[in-house]
């Protein structure tokens, strides 16, 4: 074909023929890549676009031209073009898109991309602050250190000198245009959750070491959603699990937190990492793998690192919830209700505290027990009431209260004698399915099931 003459018009054609996977396997028989390849280094700047459209079509999984691109030193030939004056945002964009469908060909072909871009070339993508450039650059990253031989690009992806700054300016895109998409959650996914590196790349985040930033909110955000909408495709270490008890910890310990009437994301990244971390909690808590020992399960590692001790502390300190308190309040027991050390710090936040309580207590009768030991059993059933800051409280107490009696005699016998002296409503229980009966052997007062 000839490219000289009626050169737009022929771009046109091969496009549209590029879109098919009838027409890429013509054109790899007509060495039509090659010809184009050889093109983008004399390439005026009103053909760079259609070129590069055509490139990407055609290495979107047909082996030939795939195969081509790489004899051809396509990613060495990209990489100019990208960093040339001519290239602009969309430019890049499709041209990472191009090296992403080469990549997925096998792993020659990603160590071609890996050897071109890593790491200068990523880190310079990465502090386009545009998600555009973001979204593809992920996948290349994603796709890179994937498969066969892409365990040592991984690692040296999470390098803290050379691999690491590359995601931090990725995540600070993420955080300037509003960027959450697949690619990105899988890639610190990957990082993060999967892999010890949390707490580093965290730290390398910190705009300072006495607040948070957005950065690490975001980062937490992203976490938290992976997690939540993909819990039997995710791996889930023990290590992140006991990373992200470290940075609930520490930001429980911030003092100086005023309460905001919105639900996460607050706008306040102080709150936002507190309230994130707290839902990947409670997510991490309800993970199960089958191929794990019980004690090996990061609920139960979390748990024996003070996770009940630090989410019982901030319920007590948050005081009962407001109809709790008002009932109290207009009986004669005033003297046992005390002001409240902690404020909610985002609408839901007492909810999430209870929701993590639930999840650890589900068939687990050491923290069950562990529950009667610190006398928390009547501050659980404090929280089986609606309250408007906190949606969904009631459920979640109910569900936290049902796991926290289930199979456990001796939690049974406490609130069935808590209702018999009235120190618990009886719809509370009966909303549990349960009533308070006698054994007429034992002349003891019994929880029973009804429902």
């Amino acid at each position: 074909m000839d490219m000289s003459a009626d050169g737009e018009e022929n771009l046109e054609k091969l496009l549209q023929v590029s879109k098919t996977a009838e027409g890429r396997s013509r054109l790899a028989t007509a060495g039509t890549l090659a010809v184009l390849l050889r093109r983008l280094s004399t390439i005026l700047p009103v053909d760079l676009l259609p070129v590069l459209r055509i490139l990407r079509n055609l290495c979107a999984g047909e082996a030939a031209n795939q195969d081509a691109f790489l004899h051809l030193g396509g990613p060495a030939v990209v990489e100019t073009v990208l960093f040339s004056p001519l290239a602009n945002l969309e430019a890049r964009r499709i041209g990472l898109q191009l090296l992403g469908n080469f990549a997925l060909a096998g792993e020659v072909h990603r160590a071609a991309v890996w050897g071109s871009f890593y790491p200068a070339r990523f880190l310079e993508l990465a502090t386009i602050r545009e998600p555009r450039v973001c979204d593809p650059l992920c996948m290349v990253l994603d796709t890179c250190c994937s498969s066969e031989g892409g365990r040592r690009r991984f690692e040296e992806l999470c390098d803290d000198e050379r691999g690491l700054p590359i995601v931090v300016e990725i995540i600070k895109t993420a955080c300037a245009g509003r960027y959450e998409e697949e690619w990105l959650e899988w890639l610190v996914t990957k990082i993060c959750i999967e892999e010890p590196y949390l707490l580093l790349l965290f730290q390398k985040l910190a705009s300072s070491m006495y607040d948070y930033g957005e950065t690490e909110a975001v980062l937490l955000k992203l976490l938290s959603k992976s997690l939540s909408n993909r819990p039997v495709e995710i791996s889930l270490s023990n290590d992140f699990a006991l990373s992200i008890l470290k940075i609930f910890r520490e930001a429980s310990n911030v003092r100086n937190i005023t309460r905001v009437s919105s639900a996460l994301p607050t706008g306040s990244p102080t709150i936002d990492v507190l309230g994130y971390s707290l839902m990947i909690l409670r997510d991490a808590c309800a993970w199960e793998d089958p191929s794990l020992a019980v004690a090996e399960s990061p609920v139960d590692s979390l748990v024996s690192h003070g996770l009940m001790d630090l989410i019982l502390s901030i319920l007590e300190e948050l005081g009962p919830p407001s109809s709790v308190r008002r009932v109290i309040e207009n009986s004669s027991c005033k003297a046992a209700i005390t002001e409240s050390k902690r404020v909610c710090s985002y609408r839901g936040f007492r909810r999430d505290l209870v929701s993590v309580i639930g999840n650890c207590l589900y068939r687990r009768k050491h923290i069950q027990d562990e529950i009667r030991k610190r006398n928390a059993i009547q501050l659980l059933l404090q929280q089986c009431v609606v309250e408007e800051d906190n949606p969904f409280l009631r459920e979640w107490g109910l569900f936290a209260v049902r796991n926290l009696l289930e199979g456990n005699e001796e939690n049974q016998l406490y609130v069935t004698e808590l209702q018999l002296q009235e120190s618990v409503n009886t719809p509370e229980v009966l909303e549990l399915g349960l009533k308070v009966e006698l054994d007429r052997q034992s002349g003891r007062p019994k929880l029973v099931n009804i429902s």
